[in-house]
């Protein structure tokens, strides 16, 4: 069995938030043919319990601390310098020294990084002999674009710079590297016309995939909502600035049409770390913020329907995955839809997809006025995710890269 470098910006579990759940799964999928030395960040401190559960799919696992206040610190020097400011901020002599070593005394011929920051640990020779493989997961450069144009100065300049800054490492990254390699095929043609001088067949897309045995309808979940309650649900890190975005434009903008025509209607916000703003909209009528739970499947499960009003999106949501596998109908905007494929006409008969404040409130009226008709449509979500998101299948392709 060869040996691999597996470098992640983030320690892949659990994998409770967007980019851990494709991390945790490529670590488990590599694992099946790799011997995989892991090296990472822990930037939430109650992340470290979780070490050991990672050790058991690797020969060894080198775990940076990342200090949020201190990185930010850091992250100011990129203002000097002229890199990204993302590149100090993932940056550590310690985890720098581990992957010299390892190389070195493994010598190791394959790596995968994930996350474009983690590029930088490998960019110098002797690294340049290494079969390199970069999985960018999203273009993250267009995403700082989108976050300036939501953004008052002078955020809006330091995300701009940010955006231009980063691009400009992406492309260097991927003229080095042997692939560049993004979550959808959407993803991977915006990032061909952003950097036309990289070979096209260099760029590819390995899709997500769900865990349809653990997201299964099929289960017996406790009801966390009261019988009079008609519930939709968003799900999600709710310190993460789109969903954070997302949440207050559908509560402020959507839900109150939705609460007037339908007065047991309630709106549940499901994810840890919620921000202020997500906090205060505990105040609106009929908005609840749940913080972290120990399981969100009972909260989708007994839930009318799940929602994904998202504004600002990059690459697959897994939220709305999860929810189509637990058999739900789910009304989202085209932004969290990109990527994903589903359609009505595609099989996917639970997919609404709307973007202005009045047609998402008709829409939902129309899914809680038939909770039957809704219920089977989302029974045809479940199928169309079964069909077309199975992890290894789809991250088959990605041990063919590394080859």
């Amino acid at each position: 069995m060869h040996d691999l470098l597996f470098l992640v910006h983030r320690i892949p579990f659990p994998p409770n938030k967007g980019d851990k759940v494709r991390s945790f799964h490529l670590l488990r999928h590599l694992a099946q043919h790799y011997r995989v030395w892991l090296g990472t960040f822990i930037d939430d401190p109650d992340d470290g319990r979780h070490v050991d559960e990672v050790r058991r799919f690797c020969a060894d696992v080198y775990c940076a601390p990342l200090e949020p206040r201190r990185a930010k610190l850091w992250r100011m020097r990129g203002l000097a310098t002229g890199e990204p400011l993302s590149l100090p901020y993932y940056r550590h002599a310690g985890l720098q020294a581990w992957i010299d070593r390892v190389v070195a005394e493994q010598r190791i011929e394959r790596v995968l990084t994930f996350s474009s920051p983690m590029a930088q640990y490998l960019r110098c020779p002797p690294y340049d002999r290494l079969q390199r493989v970069m999985d960018f997961v999203d273009v993250d450069s267009a995403k700082w674009a989108q976050y300036a144009d939501g953004k008052p100065w002078p955020l809006s300049w330091i995300y701009r710079r940010e955006s231009q800054r980063l691009l400009a490492f992406e492309r260097a990254v991927a003229q080095e590297f042997a692939a560049s390699v993004f979550v959808t095929e959407d993803e991977a043609a915006l990032f061909r016309r952003l950097a036309p001088e990289i070979p096209a067949e260099r760029v590819l897309a390995v899709s997500n995939g769900v865990d349809t045995d653990y997201f299964n309808p099929e289960r017996e979940y406790p009801n966390p909502y009261s019988a009079a309650e008609q519930v939709l649900v968003f799900t999600g890190a709710m310190d993460y600035w789109a969903n954070v975005d997302a949440v207050d434009g559908f509560a402020r903008t959507v839900f109150p049409d939705i609460r007037r025509a339908a007065p047991d209607s309630q709106f549940y916000i499901v994810g840890a770390r919620p921000a202020a703003a997500v906090q205060d909209l505990a105040d609106l009528p009929g908005v609840h913020i749940t913080g972290t739970v120990p399981d969100v499947r009972p909260y989708i499960a007994h839930a009318a329907f799940s929602v994904a009003p998202l504004r600002i999106a990059r690459g697959v949501q897994n939220k709305v995955l999860e929810a189509m596998a637990m058999g739900k109908a789910v009304l989202a905007t085209s932004a969290a839809m990109e990527g994903i494929g589903a359609s009505p006409q595609g099989g996917a008969e639970g997919i609404l997809v709307a973007d202005d404040p009045v047609t998402l409130a008709q829409q939902a009226l129309a899914l809680l006025a038939n909770r039957e008709e809704t219920g089977q449509r989302g029974c045809g979500n479940r199928a169309w995710v079964l069909r077309h998101y199975d992890w290894d299948i789809n991250l088959s392709r990605m041990a063919a890269v590394l080859e």
